[in-house]
């Protein structure tokens, strides 16, 4: 019978994932020469081989496709047992490791932390601030259980059978006006109202798409005046009169110095969702964490 090692495996899935054997020893805090040791012997045991030269870098098999084809169902069934294993040992206490892009952090993961210390004092969130692009590569490295993404960050087909994706919150644009902008008291603003101003926003991504997606059904193309992806300095220059922007909810509640006004008509909203690997919502402790980020969520709706 075939000698299924689980670590070489996991490194074999790592190398998928990232692409090259430096980027793989970095995610798993191993030096490269001892990646490719082990996939070597990985490759000596099953007797395929997994790695093929491509210039100065290397590709997976057919047979490293094959193999890596059956080994989720494996990762998935281990998560399942470690997750039950773990409530059979600890019951509702434990600690979950929550990985959550900026704006996510005050409106949901807080209340959900507080939430958790009255009902649950046994269960402790570790909160780690991200970028929500990078959810699905922690959640794939084991870096955290439960993360807080947006749809439009949603990993391809073909990675997505790794893991469960919940839909947490559709969280409605708002538009960021200047103070003194002509349109600041308007008594219904639509999108289409905007389409001579200057717009700010993202020069590439999903955000900037998520612009261009509200905005074009409203029948203009926004003009780009100025690109920027944190919040404090989209407003700062909405603020100061240099554009207009569409801004998320759980931003534009906490905003100040600008005129936020409710897109009635157009309604663009974004989807925030939380991700885990497949087979880990049986953990007590991730399900409680991920019930407790639902309710702050629901009072958010």
């Amino acid at each position: 019978m075939t000698d299924w090692d689980i670590k070489k495996l996991r490194i074999l899935r790592t190398l998928a994932d990232r692409g090259t054997v430096t980027a793989t020893a970095e995610v798993l805090h191993m030096t490269p020469s001892a990646v490719s040791q082990q996939l070597t012997n990985l490759a000596r045991q099953l007797g395929v081989p997994l790695l093929e030269p491509q210039g100065r870098r290397v590709r997976l098999t057919d047979a490293a496709h094959l193999v890596l084809r059956h080994t989720e169902a494996v990762f998935a069934q281990l998560e399942r047992a470690d997750a039950e294993l773990t409530g059979y040992r600890s019951g509702e206490s434990g600690e979950v490791r929550v990985g959550a892009f900026s704006t996510a952090v005050p409106v949901l993961v807080v209340p959900a932390v507080a939430a958790l210390r009255r009902t649950h004092p046994g269960i402790e969130l570790r909160v780690r601030e991200t970028e929500a692009a990078e959810s699905y590569e922690l959640l794939s490295a084991g870096t955290v259980d439960l993360a807080l993404s947006l749809a439009a960050h949603a990993p391809t087909t073909a990675q997505d059978t790794r893991f469960t994706r919940i839909t947490l919150l559709e969280d409605p644009l708002d538009v960021a006006l200047p103070p003194d902008h002509p349109l600041a008291a308007a008594p219904v603003l639509r999108l289409a109202d905007l389409a001579a101003d200057r717009w700010i926003y993202g020069g590439s991504g999903p955000w900037s798409e998520i612009t261009r997606s509200a905005c074009e059904p409203a029948g203009f193309v926004p003009e780009q005046a100025h690109s920027a992806s944190g919040w404090t300095a989209i407003l700062a220059m909405v603020e100061a009169g240099m554009g207009v922007a569409l801004v998320p909810r759980m931003v534009s509640a906490r905003a100040s110095g600008v005129t936020v006004r409710t897109l009635t008509h157009d309604r663009p909203t974004r989807h925030v969702i939380a991700a885990l690997r497949r087979g880990t919502e049986a953990a007590p402790a991730v399900a409680q964490a991920l019930k407790a980020l639902q309710r702050a969520a629901g009072t958010l709706g």
